[in-house]
């Protein structure tokens, strides 16, 4: 998670358009793209509709979430094994800081330093073995060789890891969605969990693929003007971002859910077209809606905005909402979580410190949190909210908190509107 921010969470430039209160007139097929859901459901077939509206999970089911503090029950936590360096391509260069340049040029390819990946491992062990003793039942992704290279009639790349269930994949009640996601290392993360898909789909599960994209040189702007965190503030301010709207692209952890209502930002992994659809496959049932933020890299919105209870969310002091009088005016309480704790020194390659805030609810009594984020805790003690205490602070440098490091498969509840 991380964004400058970096590889995760970050949000979109203050000229960004938003599908919520846009100042911004649009044409051509973005006009189209920002129609509303509503407009969308009204002209589908009523019946239609209404059998997909009132179409039963199976009862052996073992998907079903519909937001993201529902009582967890089964989760599917990533694998640090065998993670490699990303080669120093466009879009990553777009998405890492300046300072850590020098190292995906040296190492793209390779593993990441081998005594902290090891360490990783372990951190991530021991978090899984918490998540069962709290009664949550853990899947894991298949180790994968990563430093294979391949090739399409595209790009060829290497790959990167399978660390992080969240980017790729997205439960919406009893469907499992795969993004497409914008990084060329990432094209075949989804191989480590096809098993695990699999065994959902034969329980009763909808499995869906999103369009894969080529990846072509078209996708990506080649040219991006990027040098300095001057010009991150720059690009952002006038929505530029790193892909283009040659195809759809977009990572599930660009997404974030409260049950009816799905929430997105324009990121530099997640385009317009991949918003618009995510937005035609979820109608009628499902209202997505775009938030944007003061954000000078914007990437993964849960170190941005992270939904951690029914009308509650933290958002970012850094990286403030554009929209949140919407949800204020809604009656959700807004928290502005304190400034992060993790030391200077600590390698983040691919994210920011805000990581601290990229917790996972295990129901809304209940937060998996950093152990080395004290200010946090007491912030969710203060609410009433029980803290588990979890080291994971080698595997934060791979890009992600224990929201990244998660995608829950099944949480105990229904489905509900939370800002009507």
């Amino acid at each position: 998670m991380l964004r400058v921010r970096c590889l995760r969470g970050g949000s979109r430039g203050a000229e960004a358009a938003h599908y919520i209160g846009s100042r911004v007139v649009f044409t051509g097929w973005v006009q189209r793209t920002f129609q509303s859901t509503q407009a969308a459901t009204a002209s589908q077939n009523t019946c239609a509709a209404d059998d997909k509206a009132t179409s039963p999970v199976p009862k052996d089911c073992l998907v079903c979430s519909y937001n993201e503090w529902d009582p967890l029950e089964e989760v599917i936590v990533g694998r640090a094994e065998n993670a490699c360096v990303p080669p120093f391509s466009v879009e990553v260069k777009a998405n890492t800081y300046e300072k850590y340049w020098g190292f995906y040029q040296k190492f793209g390819g390779q593993s990441f330093p081998k005594d902290h990946l090891k360490k990783a491992i372990a951190e991530i062990e021991e978090m899984c073995n918490i998540l069962k003793g709290e009664g949550v039942i853990v899947k894991r992704p298949d180790p994968i060789d990563w430093s294979v290279k391949y090739k399409t009639p595209d790009f060829e790349s290497t790959g990167m890891y399978a660390a992080m269930p969240r980017d790729i994949l997205l439960v919406v009640g009893n469907e499992i969605i795969e993004a497409p996601m914008a990084w060329r290392a990432r094209f075949f993360e989804y191989r480590a969990y096809r098993r695990l898909i699999k065994d959902y789909f034969n329980s009763g599960a909808k499995w869906t693929t999103a369009p894969k994209p080529t990846m072509a040189d078209e996708l990506y702007d080649q040219n991006y003007p990027i040098h300095s965190v001057e010009d991150r503030h720059k690009l952002a301010a006038q929505g530029k971002f790193v892909t283009t709207e040659f195809e759809p692209c977009f990572d599930a952890a660009d997404f974030i859910r409260a049950g009816r209502d799905i929430f997105v930002q324009r990121s530099q992994v997640t385009n317009y077209m991949g918003i618009e659809w995510m937005r035609r496959h979820l109608a009628p049932d499902y209202r997505v809606h775009i938030i944007s933020f003061k954000d000078p890299n914007p990437m993964h919105i849960d170190a941005t905005f992270n939904i951690i209870g029914p009308g509650l969310v933290l958002s970012n002091p850094d990286r403030p909402c554009h929209q949140i009088e919407l949800f204020k005016k809604a009656g959700w309480t807004v928290i502005q979580p304190p400034v992060p704790l993790i030391p200077d020194d600590h390698p983040l390659w691919m994210s920011s410190k805000w990581l601290s805030m990229n917790v996972l609810m295990l129901d809304e009594k209940r937060v998996m949190v950093d152990a080395n984020e004290t200010s946090i805790q007491k912030m969710f003690e203060k609410l009433g909210i029980s803290t588990i205490k979890v080291n994971i602070r080698h595997a934060n440098s791979l890009g992600g908190g224990f929201h990244c490091w998660t995608c829950d498969i099944r949480r105990r509840g229904t489905l509900q509107s939370y800002l009507d």
